[in-house]
C-alpha cells in the first residue's frame, strides 16, 4: 500500500531476499538513484568519491570526468561556499539541509540543492530549480491554523490529510495507522474525484516489513516521480574496501524492483510518504499515490515535509491531551473507589460493585474476584471452575503485577470454550502474594477485516526472480477475526497499575483499623434507625390528623371511608414520586399529571398545563401534592370537570425565585360560594401559608373558581431549561442544516484554504461536496459524477469559470458566482442574472444565495 516491501532498504534497490525470513538483511546491494536529479559523494578532503551516471545530462561532465577530482574543479566558488555553509548547520547524522536556486558551474543553470552526511562522506543531490516563489512557512504555517481547529481526532486526520493533497497535487492521500503487530489501516483519505477509495482498507504487516518501518524513522520523506523510470546508478558501486554507500537519507535514492511492481500492480504512476512519528515511533504514514508521473516542486516537497514534522508534533500533543483528561477522570474515579473500600473492605469481594465502579475508566464487559479461596463473579465472565484455573495460570505468570492479554486461549487452551464471554482479560493482584485478583474480562470481539489482498502471499517466479512477488489482487478480501477481544490501551494500563498500589496500601491500613472501622459502622446503622423511627412517627401523626379531619367532615360513613382513601392514595402518589430518585427534588409537572391522570383517568386531558420545568423539594411536594388533589376533587365534584369544561394551570418563577401557580376554571356549571369550611377547603387555604411560608388565594367567580398560589423561593429548587407544556407552540426548527441534503455540489475554488471553509459550509447544509481548482479538474468532476448544483469562484489564477459556467447551462445544472473581487465584478450579459456571493462568505451566506436557485430548480 505505501512505500514498503520485503526489500525496500535504504542500501539500495538490487538484492536478494531469503525467503525463510524477509526481514533479514539483503545479501547483495547496489546504489541507484531516481532520474529526476542527481548525487555526488565527496570525501573529507572534498574529492569526488562517487557520482550517478547521469551526471552529465545536468553539469555536462561524464563520472569518469569527475571521480577523484577536487570539487572545486567542478563548481563555482560561490556554490561551494554556501555548501559548507549550510554543512555547518547540520546537525546529529540524520540531518539534511537544503538549499534552493544555487548555480552549481559557470553559466550553467539554477539547482535545487540537498547537503548530509552518510558516514564519512558528503552527500551533494541537486535538480534543476523549480523558482517555485512558494514561501514554505508561510505556507505551513496557515495549513496548521486550520488543523488546530478540528475538533476531533477524526476530523484533524481527515483535514491532514486534504491539507497534504491541497499541496502535493498528489490524486489519492491516505493517512496510514500502524497497530500494535505492524499490520496499519487507512484511517482517513482525501482523493480526487472518480478514482476508487481506500478508506478503511487494512494492510498486513509483510505490506511494509520491519526493516522499511525502521528506515521510516530515519528519512521521513520519500518520493518516487515517476514508476515507470528506470533507476540510474552510482558509480562507483563499492567502494576500495567493498562497502556500498549509505544512501537513507537520500532524497532521490531508487527503490527496490518489487515495490516498483507493487505499485504498477496498482496502477501508481508515482507516490509519496511522510512519516508520521510520535513519541519517537512511527505512529504511521501520509501515503500519497498519483496515477501519472508526479514531481512537486522541491519548496513544496519542503513545505510537505515540514508540515508532517508539525502535524505529527500536533498529534502527539492531541493524544497526550486525551490521556491525560483520561487518567484526570480515572483519578478521580479511583480516589472514590479507594474511599468506599477504606470504609468497608467487604466490598472488595462485591464484584457487581466493583465492575459498576471500575468499567468507568477501564471499559470491560465482566469481573471476576478471588480473594482467599472466595470467587465473585459479574458480568461476561467464565464460569467459577474456569476462573480457578486462570487465578492458577496468573499465580504461576503476573509475579505480583498487572498481567493483561487479548487472547486468553493462547495462554489457555480451554478459554476457547468461554472466549464468546471472556476472551482477553486485565489482571490487578491486590495482595502482597500472587494469590488474591481483580480480573476484569473483555469478550470476544467479533470484527470483519477488510483486507486489501488476501494476507498470504505465496512464493512464485516473478520479474525479479524466486521471492515474494506482491498481491496481484487488490481487491479487499475480508476475514473475521475470532477469539481475540479489544486489547487494553497503555493509559487503561496505567490507572490499572495505579489502582493496584492504592488498594495494596488500603488494605495494609484495612488490617490495623478493622475494629474501628465496625465500631463506626455500628454507630451510623444506630443513627439510620433512629431517623426512620422519626420518619414513621411523623407519617402516623399525619394519617391520624387525616382520620380525624376526615370524620369531621364527612356526611357518611361511605362518603368518610372515599374521602379518607383518595386523600391517603394522594399522599402515597407524592411520596413514590419523591423517594423514587432517593428523596431528591421533583418535578411539578410530573405531580400534576400523576395526580390528574389517577384521580380523573379518560377527563385527564381537559386539565391544560403550562410552564416553565420546575423542581421542588420533597417537603413542598408533599404539601402541594395535597392542595392539588383536593383542588382536582373539588373541580370533579362540583367545578368545570363535572360538566364539559376545562381547567388551565398555568405557574411561572417571579424575579425572587417564587414559583406563582394560577388556577382557572371555566366552561363548567356556575359555581356558587361554599356555605362551610370542609377539611378540603382548609388544605387548600392554609397548607401553603401554614406549613410552607407562602400565600393562597381562592376566588368563586360565577364562571369558574379562580386561585392564585405563591410558594417561597427556598421550595423551589431549580428551573431546567426545557419548558412544558401542552398548549405551547412548538419550536421551529430551521431548514437551513438540510437545505442541500442529498445533493451534488460542485465546489471550484482555487485556493486551498478557502475551498477548505466552503467544502465545511456546504456540508453543514448537507451537501455532497466535489471541490476542483482549476477548469480542466472540474470538467474531469462532471464527467465522472452527477452535479446537481455549483458554486464557482470567478477568479481562478490564470483563468477564470466562465468555461464551466457554460458547461453547467447546457446540462440544465443551476450556480452561483463567488468573487473577492466585491462589486468591481462585472459578468458577461448571459449571467446577468446569476446570483454573485463576495467573499469572505459563510454557511449562512451561501445558504441564503442557494435556496431560491434551488426553489427554482425543483
Amino acid at each position: 500500500m505505501a512505500e514498503g516491501d520485503p526489500g525496500d532498504k535504504a542500501t539500495g534497490p538490487d538484492f536478494a531476499v531469503d525467503l525463510g525470513n524477509c526481514d533479514r538483511e539483503p545479501i547483495h546491494i547496489l546504489g541507484a538513484v531516481q532520474p529526476f536529479g542527481f548525487l555526488i559523494a565527496l570525501t573529507a578532503d572534498w574529492l569526488v568519491a562517487r557520482v550517478s551516471a547521469n551526471s552529465a545530462q545536468f553539469i555536462g561532465l561524464s563520472p569518469d570526468e569527475m571521480l577523484g577530482r577536487p570539487i572545486a574543479d567542478i563548481f563555482e566558488t560561490d556554490a561551494i561556499h554556501a555548501l559548507r555553509n549550510r554543512i555547518t548547520l547540520l546537525r546529529g547524522p540524520d540531518s539534511v539541509e537544503r538549499l534552493f536556486s544555487i548555480p552549481l558551474i559557470k553559466d550553467g543553470p539554477e539547482f535545487d540543492v540537498a547537503v548530509h552526511f552518510s558516514g564519512q562522506s558528503v552527500i551533494v543531490e541537486a535538480e534543476p530549480a523549480s523558482h517555485d516563489e512558494m514561501e514554505a512557512s508561510s505556507t505551513v504555517r496557515s495549513m496548521v491554523s486550520r488543523l488546530a481547529q478540528a475538533e476531533t481526532m477524526s476530523a484533524f486526520l481527515r483535514d491532514g490529510a486534504r491539507q497534504v493533497r491541497a499541496l502535493t497535487g498528489f490524486d489519492r492521500v491516505m493517512v496510514y495507522r500502524f497497530a500494535d503487530g505492524g499490520d496499519g489501516e487507512v484511517v482517513a483519505e482525501a482523493l480526487r474525484p472518480g478514482i476508487e477509495s481506500f478508506f478503511g482498507l487494512h494492510y498486513p504487516a509483510s505490506d511494509i516489513p520491519a526493516q522499511a518501518r525502521a528506515l521510516y524513522l530515519r528519512n521521513i520523506f520519500r518520493i518516487i516521480a515517476d514508476v515507470q523510470a528506470d533507476p540510474v546508478p552510482v558509480m562507483p558501486a563499492l567502494d576500495p574496501h567493498g562497502a556500498a554507500l549509505d544512501m537513507s537519507l537520500c532524497l532521490t535514492r531508487a527503490v527496490s524492483p518489487i515495490h516498483i511492481e507493487y505499485l504498477r500492480n496498482m496502477g501508481v504512476g508515482a507516490s509519496l510518504s511522510t512519516s508520521i512519528i510520535v513519541g519517537g515511533k512511527l505512529w504511521g504514514l501520509f501515503a500519497c499515490h498519483h496515477y501519472a508521473p508526479r514531481l512537486p516542486t522541491f519548496a513544496q516537497r519542503s513545505a510537505a515535509e515540514l508540515f508532517g514534522q508539525i502535524f505529527s508534533m500536533m498529534l502527539e500533543s492531541r493524544e497526550r491531551a486525551e490521556t491525560a483528561h483520561y487518567e484526570g477522570m480515572a483519578r478521580q474515579v479511583a480516589d472514590r473507589l479507594l474511599s468506599a473500600v477504606a470504609q468497608d473492605h467487604e466490598l472488595l469481594s462485591n464484584a457487581r460493585w466493583l465492575g459498576d465502579i471500575m468499567f468507568d475508566t477501564i471499559p470491560a464487559d465482566g469481573v471476576g474476584v478471588y480473594i482467599d479461596g472466595h470467587i465473585s463473579l459479574s458480568g461476561l465472565t467464565p464460569d467459577e471452575t474456569a476462573f480457578a484455573a486462570i487465578v492458577s495460570m496468573l499465580n504461576r505468570t503476573a509475579a505480583s503485577q498487572i498481567f493483561t492479554t487479548d487472547n486468553l486461549t493462547r495462554l489457555i487452551p480451554d478459554a476457547a470454550r468461554h472466549a464468546d464471554r471472556a476472551a482477553g482479560l486485565l489482571a490487578i493482584p491486590i495482595s502482597r502474594r500472587p494469590r488474591d485478583y481483580v480480573v476484569l474480562f473483555r469478550a470476544e470481539q467479533l470484527r470483519s477485516v477488510r483486507w486489501a489482498g488476501k494476507q498470504d502471499k505465496h512464493i512464485e517466479y516473478g520479474p525479479n526472480g524466486p521471492r515474494l512477488t506482491p498481491r496481484k489482487s487488490f481487491e479487499e478480501w475480508s476475514e473475521l477475526v475470532k477469539g481475540t477481544a479489544r486489547p487494553f490501551a497503555p493509559a487503561e494500563l496505567r490507572v490499572a497499575e495505579a489502582m493496584r498500589t492504592a488498594l495494596l496500601e488500603v488494605i495494609l491500613r484495612l488490617s490495623d483499623s478493622a475494629d474501628a472501622e465496625r465500631q463506626r459502622a455500628n454507630e451510623k446503622q444506630e443513627l439510620l434507625i433512629a431517623e426512620l423511627n422519626h420518619r414513621v412517627r411523623n407519617i402516623l401523626s399525619l394519617i391520624r390528623g387525616l382520620i380525624s379531619q376526615t370524620r369531621e367532615s364527612a356526611q357518611s360513613v361511605d362518603d368518610f371511608i372515599g374521602t379518607l382513601e383518595s386523600r391517603v392514595h394522594a399522599l402515597a402518589r407524592a411520596h413514590d414520586q419523591i423517594t423514587a430518585d432517593r428523596w431528591s427534588p421533583a418535578r411539578l409537572i410530573d405531580l400534576i399529571e400523576v395526580e390528574a391522570g389517577a384521580y380523573l383517568a379518560e377527563r385527564s386531558d381537559r386539565v391544560r398545563l403550562t410552564g416553565p420545568n420546575v423542581l421542588l423539594t420533597p417537603g413542598c411536594f408533599t404539601v402541594l401534592a395535597l392542595v392539588i388533589h383536593e383542588m382536582l376533587t373539588n373541580a370533579a365534584k362540583y367545578g368545570a370537570l363535572s360538566d364539559g369544561g376545562i381547567v388551565a394551570i398555568d405557574w411561572r418563577v417571579d424575579e425572587d425565585g417564587s414559583l406563582l401557580i394560577d388556577w382557572t376554571e371555566s366552561g363548567g356549571p356556575p359555581v356558587v360560594a361554599p356555605t362551610r369550611r370542609g377539611f378540603g377547603s382548609t388544605v387548600i387555604e392554609r397548607s401553603i401559608p401554614y406549613d410552607l411560608g407562602g400565600n393562597a388565594e381562592i376566588n368563586y367567580r360565577l364562571a369558574g373558581i379562580e386561585a392564585h398560589f405563591c410558594i417561597p423561593s427556598r421550595h423551589v429548587v431549580s428551573v431546567l431549561p426545557d419548558s412544558v407544556g401542552r398548549d405551547r407552540a412548538a419550536p421551529i426548527v430551521a431548514a437551513t442544516p438540510g437545505l442541500l441534503r442529498n445533493r451534488h455540489v460542485l465546489l471550484v475554488e482555487d485556493n486551498m484554504i478557502i475551498a477548505m471553509d466552503g467544502e465545511d459550509a456546504l456540508r453543514d447544509l448537507g451537501a455532497e461536496v466535489f471541490t476542483a481548482a482549476s477548469v480542466g479538474r472540474a470538467r474531469e468532476a462532471i464527467a465522472l459524477q452527477p452535479v446537481d448544483l455549483a458554486v464557482l469562484d470567478f477568479n481562478l489564477g490564470h483563468e477564470n469559470s466562465l468555461a464551466i459556467a457554460d458547461l453547467l447551462v447546457e446540462r440544465g445544472v443551476p450556480f452561483i458566482f463567488a468573487t473577492g473581487y466585491g462589486d468591481g465584478l462585472e459578468l458577461p450579459p448571459r449571467f446577468q442574472h446569476v446570483t454573485l456571493v463576495k467573499k469572505p462568505y459563510s454557511g449562512a451566506t451561501l445558504a441564503q444565495a442557494l435556496e431560491p436557485v434551488i426553489g427554482k430548480r425543483d
